[in-house]
């Protein structure tokens, strides 16, 4: 005899009682109007669950709302159906492809004769406006393979993701009025609830992300619960089209990816290897400081080692191919270019006997690795097969961990907290499923990482399976200046790789143990971290990283001496400064220094030129001017350049 009711816990621990059949909707309903008017889904024992999806005996329910982050995952894939929808009604003929939400939007994948243009986005979003006003239903089924694949037997690309589906896995379809679609949920009760979004662009895209499938079109949206939200996003979007690294980068001349060489691989222009230059040289000094040692090691090396390492099979997708052997080797010799550095750091730790008194050793390199990244994932210096990594692996004794996580920290709060002004988090990644070592191994690591954390009273988030293969990892991300994250520095934990290359050192009992080792990334890489600081800054940079710090500027060819004085002294104090003789107007030089965002331009006339002082203009101050000794102003400069100030000190 079926139950007359069910059971359900609610988020404070206390108990409803609902009639047998009842939902999510029923239940928000039971707990208050306000709630059922405001419920967009339901989390069922951890599980995100449509409001009319009936609930079970004995569960946890939460009812989500928009105050849910995972509330607006909801809106957007339902979003994501109704641009289907629409698509469907223009282009009747389109195939179907995937329509997930992702981070601040949606996409949808279509296969269809021609590419989307800007006209056919405009017709599209008037035609979700409509499917939204019709207020369809979303409405769920379970069915079977067989009938899934008749739902569906003229759509090639569901058929193939059926035939992917686990043989006892649930297959369900969505019907929002004449639209259908194979999907797992979960959705908003109706299209009607989604009232605030914005188609943004489309783009090429491989059916289910490989190169050698056809080619389809990606249309991106975004949704939000309210008008406000939508248009600051919108406004942050702009702001970040002017802040784009890739067109400032072009402007001031830092850096160029050309077809001569291959896409991924930067061109570092003279402006641009001086940035990078600036941060080679504060993170070496830095851990230097901190008693690391320097190596450098070779780009190339044969394919036994990452076979050693556990890179090959694991990481086999991401290298280059391999190449043959060098002359007087073995045919059977096969060489990759390095896409990390960690084995070669661990030979030379391996290449003498080690004690207990030695450890920790901190091997550090900034070294050029490369990666086969797919060319359509590539996007100028944030995604590149051409990476400089601030990379550097320790070896220490486990009772060593929790020390060496917190000077690792320190680095970490002085260079992107105090140089660079940026605020962070800690994220806890743990175990991925595609791993080496065994649990027992696992444990231990992630059991080191997270009491390491708490010891320090560090607030971290757990990342479920974000861990690199080898051992679990603390993961930086940090904040832009318009509030998108980045992922930045990285320190992970490995137990594994210490035992596969059998690594030892005598411990006090002089016996042999297995030492620990951390692998870890400050920038991460200075591609990437130089591509966000172009972002971050918009081009603007603090004085200390400015590849032309000081532009002087002569009223008249008469002043040019003077001009060149005043470049000479500020190059005297270690200053990067040029002279602008160009016979233009001071007018166009002071914009031309404007454009290149140069922090200071040191204006000489005749008045300045008897007087020995400049008139200084600072970036951003606009017209004003500050008159100063040339000796004044030097000093000003060289302080603000020790203390890698933020802001002007002029």
């Amino acid at each position: 005899m079926a139950a007359a009711e069910v059971r359900v816990t609610l988020p404070d621990g206390s108990e409803k009682r609902l009639p047998a059949g009842a939902t999510g909707a029923d239940l928000a309903q039971a707990i208050g109007p306000g709630l059922a008017k405001a419920a967009v889904a339901a989390r069922v024992d951890g599980q995100v669950w449509d409001l009319a999806r009936r609930l079970p005996d004995g569960v946890k329910v939460a009812i989500l709302t928009d105050r849910d982050p995972q509330a607006l995952d909801v809106l957007r894939h339902s979003s994501a159906h109704v641009l289907a929808t629409a698509v469907r009604q223009l282009f009747p003929h389109a195939k179907i492809g995937f329509g997930p939400p992702i981070e601040d939007g949606f996409y949808y994948d279509f296969e269809v004769e021609r590419p989307f243009g800007p006209e056919d986005l405009e017709a599209i979003e008037k035609q979700m406006v409509e499917v939204v006003e019709a207020d369809y239903p979303f409405v769920r089924e379970e069915v079977s393979r067989a009938e899934a694949k008749r739902r569906f037997k003229d759509d090639p690309l569901k058929l193939e993701r059926i035939d992917d589906l686990g043989a006892n896995e649930v297959i369900s379809v969505y019907t929002d009025g004449p639209f259908v679609d194979l999907c797992r949920g979960p959705h908003v009760a109706s299209t009607g609830r989604i009232k605030h979004f914005k188609l943004l662009h489309a783009a090429g895209a491989y059916w289910r992300g490989d190169e050698r499938r056809q080619m389809l079109q990606r249309i991106y949206g975004t949704a939000w619960f309210t008008k406000e939200d939508l248009e600051s996003y919108l406004r942050r979007l702009e702001e970040a089209k002017q802040r784009d690294h890739r067109l400032l980068g072009r402007q001031l001349d830092l850096f160029s990816i050309q077809e001569d060489v291959g896409p991924g691989l930067i061109l570092w222009h003279p402006k641009g290897a001086m940035m990078q230059f600036q941060l080679r040289r504060f993170i070496e000094d830095v851990i230097l400081e901190r008693g690391y040692s320097l190596v450098y090691t070779p780009t190339l090396t044969r394919e036994e080692l990452f076979l050693r390492s556990g890179h090959l099979p694991l990481y086999a997708a991401n290298q280059f191919p391999p190449m043959a052997a060098g002359e007087g080797e073995s045919e059977a010799v096969r060489y990759r270019v390095k896409p990390m550095n960690c084995p070669m750091h661990i030979l030379i730790y391996a290449s003498q006997q080690r004690s207990y008194r030695d450890l920790p050793i901190r091997l550090a390199e900034i070294a050029n690795v490369y990666r086969n990244e797919r060319s359509g994932t590539l996007h100028g210096m944030l995604r590149v097969r051409g990476l400089t990594m601030d990379d550097a692996h320790l070896f220490l004794r486990e009772d060593q961990i929790e020390q060496e996580i917190f000077q690792l920290l320190d680095i970490v709060e002085l260079v992107l907290g105090k140089t660079f002004g940026l605020s962070y988090r800690l994220d806890l990644a743990t175990r991925p499923d595609n791993k080496l070592g065994t649990d027992a191994t696992w444990d231990q690591a992630e059991r080191a990482l997270e009491q390491a954390l708490k010891h320090r009273g560090a607030t971290y988030r757990v990342d479920q399976g974000g861990g690199a293969f080898y051992g679990p990892k603390i993961d930086i991300k940090f904040d832009d200046a318009i509030g998108r994250e980045w992922q930045g520095a990285t320190i992970q934990l490995d137990f594994e790789q210490p035992e596969r290359f059998q690594l030892e050192y005598a411990g006090e009992d002089n016996r042999p143990h297995r030492p620990v080792m951390i692998h870890r990334a400050i920038y991460g890489t200075l591609e990437r971290f130089c591509g966000f600081l172009i972002e971050h800054f918009a081009g603007a940079f603090p004085l200390w990283l400015a590849p032309e710090q000081v532009r002087v500027l002569p009223i008249s060819d008469a002043q040019i001496p003077a001009a060149r004085t005043v470049q000479q002294q500020l190059a005297a104090a270690g200053l990067r400064a040029h002279v602008d003789e160009r016979n233009e107007t001071l007018n166009y030089k002071v914009r031309d220094g404007e454009t290149h965002k140069v922090p200071y331009m040191a204006v000489v006339g005749q008045r300045e030129a008897d007087a020995g002082t400049v008139a200084v203009r600072a970036r951003g101050a606009g017209k004003k001017q500050v008159v100063l000794p040339v000796g004044e102003f030097v000093e000003k400069l060289r302080e603000e350049v020790r203390t890698r100030a933020l802001t002007s000190l002029v």
